[in-house]
């Protein structure tokens, strides 16, 4: 199960100044709001006002020379009209306007999450599980979509219906203090008292639902990624019966704050059929209430119109815990401390390109045990060396260290004579290309797959890389040749034509040092062996680190190192 982010109000405020770059969209939605809420109050208005003059007309209570009162009863429905159909014009101008905004701001925070993410996750331990990253990258952000449009500006435009009620009240002669000061506790309680408790609440029911939801994705992507293997072990019930228990959990979780939202909806709606009974008995002459008939009457229309923004008030507090859980989980994921940071001063690149470990200790966390203790070893410029060892011997940490995705915690790496920790990582890795054994191939074009080596790179020089990989014939051989689509995962191509297209991406860097970290992974031997022949070809002027648990005898190396309880030991010159 996943770890409960605990969390507070705190996230929601770091949002919002995130978001600062879409403030003037923000603003200029809210005052659209507002300009389309006070034309919904000018319609209900002016309906109340004509139909109280025309309840005052038919029992001739009105004298015929009232010039203004007919005047007023004439004009009513013409500004009604206006007013209505500048409710409709604004109405739709706020839903473009507030839309706009807040998938603006859901972008540039997607993007934001996105490149902490690649900026901490890269030392290649204390990943978040897949499916609880793509939670937080996708479920937790659109939680939040809520917070503009449905926090931020309904309450923005209650508080003015608020304003224009308590005003329209205080205008009409005759309207007794009791009666407004009832009515405005009421939608008071409404407005504020119910949605800070809900939101009390949801903050504690927020976070349970968000987590489960994340551990359910964690499973369903868990069985998606493994079904083979799952299918194979026959764990097919141990499988779903997880998967089904997580779902329990989130159902659970949702009954939990559908409760929570519906004891909050009927809330804000007694408090609204209270006012109701309160004009109501204002109406028939309740003493400490009493007023006349026909201004009830207009009261009732302008009651009904300021409350209608205030309804779903409750509900969105129930949901700000939810958002500003999910504003938790965002911020954590974004905000991971950085495995190898860069130096306050970058150094200027070396002119070589030598690479050496000078008494490295390292391990991936305190406690864990040392990967490296004393690591000593050197890599000339131009050379071919292969670095053996079985499985957690660290032949793979090694290659984090070369590219700065980690730091050792004692001694040094160095890359022609500089210390790697001096350089900035952009810097640093474009010295480098880099072959790993779970290299992937996205789902769009070979032309595309190469290009994300150099996309400046032009057709003929993703054909020199392909001719160099030994895969040059079969792409020809394709339908599309380089606008050929592959699958997911480089689906359509056998293993072995996924890691040549993978090898001619990383001849086409121009970068001196490549570095195979277990190329043949997953390969069959004579797979493995042709793969082998085909690096001996190619890459002569560049420096070769090719990592491995064995070798085959068909390589061509300069030089063998053995790692060995921490250390690197020549086994061959």
């Amino acid at each position: 199960m996943v770890q409960q982010t605990k969390t507070g109000w705190a996230p929601l405020h770091r949002i919002v100044l995130l978001w600062r770059p879409q403030w003037p969209l923000m603003a200029a939605g809210l005052v659209v709001a507002l300009a389309a809420g006070l034309a919904g109050l000018a319609v209900m208005s002016g309906a109340g006002t004509h139909l109280a003059g025309l309840v005052v007309a038919s029992e001739g209570h009105a004298p015929s020379h009232d010039i203004a009162a007919l005047a007023v009863l004439l004009a009513t429905p013409a500004l009604m009209r206006l007013t209505g159909l500048a409710r409709i014009v604004l109405r739709y101008a706020e839903r473009l306007v507030t839309h706009s905004a807040t998938f603006r701001a859901l972008a540039g925070l997607r993007v934001w999450l996105f490149a902490g993410i690649a900026r901490s996750a890269a030392g290649g331990l204390g990943f978040l599980r897949s499916g609880d990253l793509l939670s937080r990258l996708v479920g937790d952000v659109d939680v939040l979509d809520g917070l503009y449009l449905r926090l931020v500006v309904p309450a923005g435009v209650a508080l003015l219906s608020f304003v224009v009620l308590v005003a329209t009240l205080v205008a009409i002669p005759g309207v007794p203090a009791a009666l407004v000061a009832a009515i405005a506790l009421l939608f008071v309680a409404a407005a504020v008292v119910g949605p800070v408790l809900a939101a009390r609440a949801g903050l504690h029911a927020g976070p349970v639902l968000n987590e489960t939801v994340a551990a359910l994705r964690v499973a369903v992507l868990d069985v998606i990624v493994g079904l083979r293997e799952i299918r194979v072990f026959g764990a097919e019930g141990r499988m779903r019966a997880m998967a089904q228990s997580r779902e329990s959990a989130l159902f659970a979780a949702q009954a939990g704050l559908s409760a929570r939202l519906a004891a909050a909806g009927l809330a804000a709606f007694l408090c609204g059929q209270a006012i109701l009974l309160c004009l109501l008995a204002a109406a028939v002459g309740w003493a400490p209430f009493a007023v006349p008939p026909l201004a009830a009457i207009a009261m009732v229309f302008v009651a009904i119109a300021a409350f209608e923004p205030v309804s779903g008030l409750p509900r969105a507090g129930v949901m700000a815990g939810q958002m500003a859980s999910a504003a938790g989980r965002v911020i954590e994921a974004a905000s991971l401390p950085e495995a190898a940071p860069d130096p306050a001063v970058p150094v200027s690149l070396p002119p070589g390109h030598a690479l050496s470990f000078d008494q490295v200790g390292f391990t991936w966390a305190a406690d864990r045990p040392a990967v490296f203790d004393g690591l000593s070893l050197d890599i000339p410029a131009g050379r071919r060396v292969a670095i053996l060892g079985p499985s957690g011997s660290g032949k793979s940490s090694l290659a984090a260290l070369a590219l700065r995705l980690a730091e050792p915690q004692s001694g040094q790496v160095r890359l022609g004579g500089v210390p790697v920790s001096a350089l900035a990582a952009a810097d640093l890795r474009s010295r480098f290309a880099w072959l790993g054994q779970t290299t992937h191939l996205f789902s769009d074009t070979i032309a595309a797959n190469l290009r994300l080596q150099r996309a400046e790179a032009d057709e003929a020089e993703l054909w020199t890389a392909l001719e160099q990989a030994g895969i040059a014939e079969v792409v020809r051989g394709l339908p599309d040749g380089l606008d050929t689509w592959l699958g997911e995962a480089g689906a359509g191509l056998s293993g072995g034509q996924q890691r040549r297209i993978a090898l001619a991406r990383v001849l086409l860097s121009r970068a001196p040092v490549l570095i195979l970290d277990e190329p043949c992974a997953g390969l069959d031997i004579d797979t493995e062996r042709a793969f082998l022949e085909t690096l001996n070809t190619v890459a002569d002027d560049r420096t070769v680190v090719l990592i491995t648990h064995r070798l085959l005898g068909v390589e061509r190396l300069d030089r063998i190192w053995r790692l060995v309880g921490g250390r690197a030991t020549a086994a061959a010159g």
